[in-house]
């Protein structure tokens, strides 16, 4: 096995837990096998100021940077407030030719997306800047229900802490399911969620209204799913009119009241699959009334039956052999 060399490249004011967890389960893997080679470099090869305040010290230049086989690109909040330095952009821009695979950290994409990599791909950041990002890049196909999302040899993550996903995902691409699930225990984490799996729940998706019969409707919608809710019955809850509370949804949340309800139905049934149960008691429960209609809604929605998007959480489930 020869030794795979991880670079991070790193900036005044990135996010400290965008470089320390990936880099914690890439060393956690060493201890089981893994030759992983950790690097860090700055665009201009000075010391870093992290967001918590530490002074980070570097290898390296990026320019300098040899033999880097996986380059991670991290995130920090200046990134959506401020113009990306030309520094950091020309930097990823020079050193994607020379790695083979590149991948960004919840709002290092926006440091992607500048250095034109990400054109015609797919990608993923922190929800709450996704639209953002979209806005600014419209060639890219942003996906902002996604925990990371890999295009070809590019691969981005969402929100910092789903870069610890990210990397023991590459782990167990690199070495096998066995050897992440053993560095999935020792850092007493489960073994990751697959990328698909949602940012967050339907509640956190939706701004508050501000019409208080609107809230009523959205807070009843989000706690009672499998309730039998129409725009009629909405409608009488919260004392409008069918066609007023359409204008409601439209004016305050950009939906219908039908597409809202489908929503969070959808996102309730992705947590009952996330959490192991069946099909069918998953389209009860979340209110679809049958199997046949749930798989029909999900397949539009996400491009996929909820028996495959359930499966897919195999490898996140404990080992049942002994050990």
């Amino acid at each position: 096995m020869t030794d795979h060399r991880v670079a991070f490249l790193v900036f005044d004011g990135m996010k400290m837990l965008d470089v320390s967890g990936p880099a914690e389960v890439f060393a956690e893997a060493n201890t089981f096998g893994a030759r992983y080679t950790l690097c860090y470099a700055s665009p201009s090869g000075e010391p870093v100021r992290t967001s918590i305040g530490t002074r980070l010290a570097v290898d390296s230049s990026a320019a300098d940077l040899e033999d880097v086989e996986t380059l991670v690109v991290t995130g920090g909040d200046r990134l959506v407030t401020e113009p990306i330095p030309t520094m950091l952009s020309d930097a990823v821009r020079q050193l994607r030719t020379r790695v083979s695979r590149l991948v960004s950290i919840c709002t290092g994409s926006f440091v992607l997306a500048a250095a034109d990599i990400l054109s015609g791909r797919r990608a993923t950041t922190h929800w709450r800047h996704a639209p953002l990002l979209a806005r600014a890049y419209p060639d890219i196909q942003v996906e902002p229900d996604s925990l990371f999302v890999q295009d070809g040899d590019v691969i981005t993550s969402a929100g910092i802490s789903s870069g610890i996903d990210l990397a023991l995902s590459i782990v167990e691409h690199d070495h096998g399911a066995d050897l992440a699930r053993d560095v999935a225990r020792n850092l007493v984490m489960f073994m990751q969620r697959p990328g698909g799996q949602s940012q967050f729940s339907a509640p956190l998706k939706v701004r508050v209204p501000r019409t208080p019969a609107l809230r009523a409707v959205t807070d009843l919608v989000a706690a009672q799913p499998a309730l039998k809710h129409s725009t009629d019955s909405l409608a009488d809850l919260a004392g409008v009119s069918p066609r007023h509370l359409t204008r409601l949804f439209s004016a305050e949340l950009g939906t219908t009241p039908g597409k809202f309800v489908e929503t969070v139905r959808l996102d309730h049934a992705k947590a009952l699959l996330d959490a192991g149960h069946g099909v069918a008691e998953t389209a009860r429960v979340a209110g679809f009334g049958s199997a046949e209609t749930l798989r029909r809604t999900f397949v539009a929605r996400f491009g996929v039956p909820p028996a495959h998007y359930r499966a897919r959480f195999a490898t996140t489930r404990p080992d049942p052999r002994p050990r």
